[in-house]
């Protein structure tokens, strides 16, 4: 919730821990988003694919998946700069760039752990 009560939220990159079964998001030491988490940590996070069409056929499938669960604030640097790694191998294999964005920017990030309490998925063909 931020503030004066009005839900809050904003498209993130995510990475999911399958060894620890969270997802984990990194922000900003300031701003908004923190202030409203330091308020309450209570959040849902919704994810879905781009979806896939048959040759042929116009209806779209659908892939998604909603979250509930609670916030925690990690700012512990080796933890940060750990899974900011994983976070940015989804998107780069070079391993020099993540090295060097991490020792720029890693100790003005902060870590979110979402850990899920109600996870809920479906796959919707339209038509």
């Amino acid at each position: 919730m931020g503030e004066e009560g009005y839900p809050y939220g904003m498209p993130m990159n995510h990475f999911y821990d399958p060894e620890d079964g969270n997802i984990w998001f990194h922000c900003g030491k300031k701003g908004h988003r923190l202030d409203s988490l330091k308020k309450e940590r209570k959040v849902s996070f919704c994810v879905f694919e781009k979806g896939t069409k048959t040759e042929g056929d116009w209806a779209l499938s659908v892939r998604s998946v909603i979250v509930f669960g609670k916030i925690e604030i990690i700012e512990d640097l080796k933890t940060v700069a750990e899974i900011t790694a994983k976070l940015s191998r989804k998107f780069t294999s070079d391993e020099e760039y993540i090295k060097s964005e991490i020792e720029k920017f890693g100790k003005e990030t902060v870590l979110l752990k979402l850990v899920p309490e109600h996870i809920s998925g479906k796959r919707v063909k339209e038509s």
